[in-house]
């Protein structure tokens, strides 16, 4: 990033502000506008990156960003990975196997205070010990506690290990748009979002935008992406189109750990977030169960979900 940003900028920030998932209607659509969406970004960021949490949403985004990069000649930007001490291990394993098998440049984002003292989920530290910009932070957020514990499911927690961390990440290496996996559908904190929205008010973060190129899919839409193109584009011989029922039925001796797709997913989760704080929905795959009459995040711990739009305000994905 310049200290021009964003005048060298020329995009459409209400791109989306008038739309709905509806607009999008099949599933071409949606790809062609998602391409449409990481093909301008592509030309328009000088330092571009992508948020990889190694779930669905930003894998596909990740697929599409990978696509249009070696179609139109772009490099592929690096992918930064919010560490916040409490991944399944799984999802660390999946995403450090894929950055090895797509040859990318991984960027881990944390917490620099709260990793250099080797914290692990529910510590709990006395926040006089804490370090400048982590005891500024929960000045911030009008915190009055002595003591923080570790918890990345509360609202604090997600505060210090993701957002902070990802402002860390941001100045130290001057990404000006990053890619991220958002869907209108997801939450109502998310159902106004554009596809290019900015991030420009320096009093809360380094300024920057946030890129979204899935806006317009719902859950079922990604998963229908998954196995017409991800997957078969990703793993040789896949067969186009073939929805595996469970983790063994899959062609050619393959297993989970050779496609692109979480093992978590194959296990009933529908949503990955902290290992404490998600439940898997039930014991069929993700995409096998009832998308239309359940909640996509159920399984999901409430603090963090309940207040996603002051989180959102705070820079939070």
């Amino acid at each position: 990033m310049t200290d021009d940003f964003p005048s060298y900028l020329d995009l459409d920030y209400e791109d989306g502000a008038d739309r709905t998932a509806e607009d999008y209607p099949t599933l071409a659509d949606k790809l062609e506008k998602a391409a449409e969406v990481t093909r301008t970004a592509l030309e328009q960021y000088r330092s571009p990156a992508v948020m990889w949490t190694g779930g669905k949403d930003s894998t596909l985004v990740l697929y599409v960003v990978r696509e249009v990069a070696r179609e139109s000649g772009f490099d592929v930007p690096p992918v930064v990975f919010i560490d916040h001490f409490e991944h399944f291990p799984e999802t660390v394993e999946f995403v450090e196997r894929w950055v090895d098998r797509w040859d990318l440049d991984l960027v881990y984002s944390r917490n620099t205070d709260l990793a250099e003292r080797g914290v692990e989920p529910g510590d709990t530290l006395p926040v006089s010990e804490l370090g400048e910009t982590n005891r500024r932070e929960l000045d911030r957020l009008e915190y009055d506690d002595d003591a923080l514990t570790v918890d990345a499911d509360t609202f604090v927690g997600n505060h210090l290990l993701k957002t902070v961390a990802l402002n860390e990440t941001l100045s130290e290496r001057g990404f000006d748009g990053v890619f991220s996996g958002v869907r209108w559908d997801e939450q109502d904190a998310r159902a106004d979002e554009t596809f290019f929205s900015p991030r420009h008010d320096s009093e809360k973060y380094p300024p920057h935008d946030r890129v979204h190129p899935i806006l317009q899919f719902a859950e079922a839409d990604v998963w229908e992406a998954f196995w017409r193109f991800v997957v078969p584009d990703t793993v040789e011989g896949y067969p186009a189109g073939h929805v595996p029922e469970n983790s063994t039925d899959l062609p050619d001796d393959l297993t989970p750990e050779d496609l692109p797709v979480s093992p978590k997913y194959f296990e009933g989760f529908r949503s990955l977030g902290t290992e404490s704080g998600s439940a898997k929905s039930a014991d069929d795959p993700a995409w096998m169960q009832d998308m239309e009459g359940t909640t996509e995040r159920e399984g999901r711990a409430q603090d963090k979900e309940n207040i996603m739009e002051r989180l959102r305000d705070l820079g939070y994905m």
